[in-house]
């Protein structure tokens, strides 16, 4: 069971868990949990800007996000800038970027954030470049 965030282009986001999210697949289900009721929530991939997975729901209020890859470390894959058509910046690192594909996975620079990867819908993005 993967913990998601999941960001749509018009500014929503659902927050729960998905077992059957694939990259292939035009629709999932998140299951969200609200006031001890849960219910599924089917979701449509070409709706969202991206689909972040992530270590918990609350995250840190207190860290800043950092676009910065520690320089102790090897970057696995390409690193990466993505800049959203709504202007968020994300910058990590990825072993799938294709141009004309419809999406692909990236794991962010910052290594304390609370998104361990996320699903980059490529049709939400205004530009994405090797860096």
């Amino acid at each position: 069971m993967n913990k998601i965030v999941a960001r749509y282009a018009d500014g929503r986001m659902v927050k729960g868990t998905t077992v059957d999210f694939f990259p292939t697949k035009d629709l999932f289900h998140v299951s969200v949990t609200e006031n001890g009721a849960t219910r599924l929530v089917e979701v449509s991939l070409k709706e969202l800007k991206a689909l972040f997975f992530v270590r918990d729901f609350s995250g840190d209020p207190k860290h800043v996000l950092a676009n910065d890859f520690d320089s102790t470390k090897p970057a696995p894959g390409r690193k990466l800038k993505v800049v959203f058509a709504d202007g968020e910046i994300l910058v990590g690192t990825t072993t799938g970027y294709q141009p004309g594909r419809p999406g692909f996975f990236i794991v962010p620079a910052d290594a304390a954030a609370n998104t361990e990867r996320c699903y980059v819908v490529t049709a939400h993005t205004r530009e994405v470049t090797f860096i």
